[in-house]
């Protein structure tokens, strides 16, 4: 499996609600300097996202789930992928973009280094 197809299938697993309900499974996804900018403009640390994730979107085994779309994915050095891709949850759709890096002292496995979504107004395509 190539970097892009690691990231590729962490990404998606974070937006599995089984695994954002799971600290340890989310623990072991993000890296220890995640940093995130959210849709909501709000930025986030690993551990604010640690405790945050299974109470926010997409979280409940019963509620909405996050729809992604079009994702793709460039190496940008051997232990670095950039993702870009869209998602919907509730009607609303961001357009996100990660940068995953592969963690030594993990290792070897990729995580998640930095995450950015930015809301797309109603309308636009």
């Amino acid at each position: 499996m190539t970097g892009v197809d690691e990231a590729v299938a962490g990404e998606l697993l974070l937006a599995d609600p089984v695994v954002r309900a799971s600290r340890a499974e989310a623990d072991r996804l993000l890296h220890p300097e995640f940093a995130e900018v959210g849709a909501s403009g709000r930025r986030w640390g690993r551990d604010d996202m640690l405790a945050a994730l299974p109470e926010l979107e997409g979280g409940a085994a019963d509620g909405p789930r996050y729809e992604v779309s079009g994702m793709t994915g460039v190496p940008l050095a051997p232990d670095l992928v950039h993702l870009t891709y869209e998602t919907v949850i509730d009607g609303r759709r961001a357009r996100r973009t990660s940068l995953w890096r592969r963690d030594p002292d993990a290792g070897g496995a990729w995580r998640l280094y930095y995450h950015q979504g930015t809301p797309v107004p109603e309308g636009t395509p």
